[in-house]
């Protein structure tokens, strides 16, 4: 039997796990695709191989600075501007970091950019006259730099909501930053399954969503727990609910200990 590589052939794979077609598992397929967004769901949310780290580059426009922050549903997978090759704005989960605005690295003829510029031959020119200066000289003057940039070029502060797609950045829109400037930030956007159909044949995965459609099973069973059906055999739904229960925990608290994603993934 082929691995599965889409929604459906998932579900058709937890269901055969649990005994289909030899028994009838009495879950209803509506019911199994909604166990299995919520699969996907805790997947992106908290298996690292459910998101990836991007860098986005967005054109600040006049709507922009009326509203005092980006609409990142905006933002479509591989458009121009900056996008390209990153997942949709809907993707995104989470933002940790925006760049600076009017850093010293923002222009050619800033401090930084020229001494950039000249590290190479700076470093080799005092080795090569023996004048003894050399790295040691460099890296007193980048640390210099940076003293001055943390002084007086502070980060900005800023809040995102996945809820809302708004990126919010703490500054004043109409001096701070002109129409056709660029703000830089890192994000973490989830796998759209659709396109990386490597993600519906995760072992951990597979296993989540057999556990939660089993657990769904027990739940429409124990309605009738007890009753007595012809040749003797008696409905047991609340002990197949306690035993996927149980099954589900174990998996999410192995997700938490082996694959769940450094803590600056939730820290903005």
């Amino acid at each position: 039997m082929a691995a599965p590589y889409s929604a459906d052939t998932l579900i058709d794979y937890a269901f055969r796990r649990l005994g289909s077609p030899v028994i009838d598992i009495n879950v209803d397929r509506q019911q199994a695709e909604e166990r299995l967004d919520d699969a996907l769901q805790y997947f992106s949310e908290r298996h690292f191989d459910g998101v990836e780290r991007h860098y986005y580059t967005h054109k600040v426009t006049g709507d922009d600075r009326t509203r005092g922050f980006i609409d990142l549903s905006g933002l479509t997978s591989g458009s121009a501007g900056g996008y390209t090759g990153a997942p949709a704005g809907s993707n995104i989960l989470t933002v940790n970091k925006v760049v600076p605005f009017g850093s010293a690295t923002s222009n050619m003829f800033n401090v930084r950019y020229q001494m950039s510029l000249h590290d190479y031959f700076g470093i080799n020119r005092s080795t090569h006259y023996g004048v003894g200066l050399g790295l040691a000289s460099y890296d007193s003057t980048k640390s210099f730099i940076n003293l001055v940039e943390q002084l007086f070029d502070t980060e900005k502060n800023f809040r995102f909501s996945k809820v809302t797609n708004r990126l919010y950045v703490d500054m004043n829109w109409e001096e701070d930053i002109d129409v056709g400037d660029f703000i830089f930030f890192e994000a973490y956007a989830k796998l759209d399954p659709t396109e990386f159909t490597e993600i519906y044949n995760d072992r951990l995965l597979k296993e989540y969503v057999t556990a939660l459609i089993k657990r769904q099973w027990g739940s429409n069973l124990s309605k009738f727990d007890g009753v007595q059906l012809p040749g003797g055999v008696t409905i047991r739904g609340a002990d197949i609910f306690n035993e996927a229960n149980e099954e589900v925990r174990n998996i999410e608290e192995r997700v938490l200990q082996e694959y769940e994603l450094p803590v600056d993934f939730f820290i903005a």
